[in-house]
């Protein structure tokens, strides 16, 4: 168990500070989307929101009553339900980088509940559980609501675009909460829970501390670009991943210029030309003089 949780805790330093944001493809696949696919999709951002799990098992971790966990979670399911379509439909949005950030202080907040951390550092009894996750479900739906508005959802059937998103929303909830709760039913009945519930719980604290962290370097990066500037040669590389990203959309050959002695030609990429499959072979290589081609 320790060296799963240690395993963890390095999973989470690698992964970006978007940590579940909406990709290109989905922004690209969701044009002409149904209601199905809208709800296929809040199914994934759920089951891949790391946040939103972390905080979840943290809730559950030590409930043993179904009842119980059926009343929180419930609370947790109107809260973010509330803010997720409210705000999609008021066009309520924020910097989804702060917004993430306070969702990873709810796993911290969790995590220093489970240790019983008011009574002994506070002196004080642990604010009503029922409450205080509906309250962080405002938080996270909010945060879906965010990474929704992300996506071209145009005007027509909106209303249901959202509903259908939240529905799978909630079909990833209840799958995720259903591994979590299997886990955690035959762990406790091992003599390694007791030992190592502390553990745990210190572990999800560090965990949400690293994710706030990371969403706190996201947001500097998008706030203060300035303050992170790329070099030359790092801005090249930039411009070329960014143009791999666009390729299928290009109508017609493009030419950027890297520099006054240099030009890259794009060519439109032909699905039935086999060759743009070699592009990315092509432009490996590169000059910033205009003679000497080198790859990194």
């Amino acid at each position: 168990m320790t060296r799963l949780l240690i395993l963890l805790l390095l999973s989470l330093t690698s992964i970006s500070a978007i940590a579940h944001g909406m990709s290109a493809e989905d922004q690209a696949r969701i044009l002409n989307a149904n209601n199905f696919e809208y709800m296929h999709l809040g199914a994934t951002h759920m089951l891949t929101g790391y946040d939103h799990l972390l905080f979840l098992f943290g809730v559950i971790f030590f409930l043993t009553n179904f009842r119980d966990v059926l009343k929180v979670i419930t609370a947790f399911t109107i809260g973010h339900s509330i803010t997720l379509i409210f705000a999609t439909l008021l066009t309520i949005k924020a910097n989804y980088y702060l917004i993430d950030a306070v969702i990873a202080l709810t796993v911290c907040y969790k995590a220093f509940d489970n240790l019983d951390g008011f009574k002994k550092y506070l002196q004080m009894s642990s604010p009503n559980l029922t409450l205080m996750v509906f309250i962080f479900g405002l938080i996270h739906g909010f945060g879906l609501s965010t990474r929704l508005q992300q996506l071209p959802l145009g005007d027509n059937g909106l209303i249901l675009k959202i509903l259908s998103f939240n529905m799978g929303v909630e079909i990833g909830q209840v799958l995720a909460l259903s591994v979590m709760l299997i886990v955690l039913i035959g762990w406790r009945k091992k003599d390694s829970f007791q030992r190592f519930s502390n553990v745990s719980n210190v572990a999800l604290m560090i965990a949400g501390g690293l994710l706030f962290l990371m969403q706190l370097h996201g947001y500097q990066h998008t706030q203060y670009a300035d303050d992170f500037p790329l070099n030359e040669d790092d801005h090249y590389h930039l411009h070329q991943d960014l143009q791999k990203q666009v390729l299928p959309l290009l109508p017609e050959p493009k030419k950027i210029n890297l520099n006054p002695h240099s030009t890259l030609v794009i060519p439109a990429k032909n699905p039935a030309d086999k060759s743009a499959e070699n592009l990315g072979t092509q432009l490996n290589k590169h000059s910033h003089d205009g003679e000497q081609f080198h790859s990194h």
